[in-house]
């Protein structure tokens, strides 16, 4: 049980972290999306950078809590949290974003996490067995 929570902890870190490095590289270079950041009137390029600047995050996380945890029960554990965690951040900003994107975002959450852990666990099998 220790290392599931050790896991999905390691996992948030890591999604948080490569959200925060990604975001900053869009806005190092990118003066529009910086020039709209602050009052979130995000273009569809831009609203798509973000969702899939999260979609790349998210699976590599699930992947980091995958092999932390050893369990493949942790990716699905992680994406529920975010689910939780994201559910009433989105209902605060319902009326910032299309309601497309805050779809796209919460549905797909808990599948992006659970494809993410499979993704390295199928990694890691490959690997063993060479």
């Amino acid at each position: 049980m220790l290392r599931i929570i050790l896991g999905i902890v390691a996992g948030i870190v890591a999604w948080v972290s490569l959200v925060i490095v990604g975001g900053l590289i869009i806005r190092a270079t990118w003066p529009e999306y910086v020039a709209v950041a602050e009052a979130m009137t995000f273009t569809l390029p831009m609203l798509i950078t973000r969702l899939s600047l999260s979609t790349v995050a998210l699976l590599i996380a699930a992947g980091v809590a995958t092999l932390t945890a050893r369990k493949s029960v942790a990716p699905l554990i992680l994406g529920i949290v975010f689910l939780v965690f994201f559910i009433p951040n989105h209902i605060y900003l319902w009326d910032k974003f299309p309601v497309w994107y805050h779809l796209t975002f919460l549905v797909t959450l808990i599948p992006l996490s659970v494809l993410g852990g499979r993704i390295f666990t199928g990694a890691g099998r490959k690997e063993q067995t060479n």
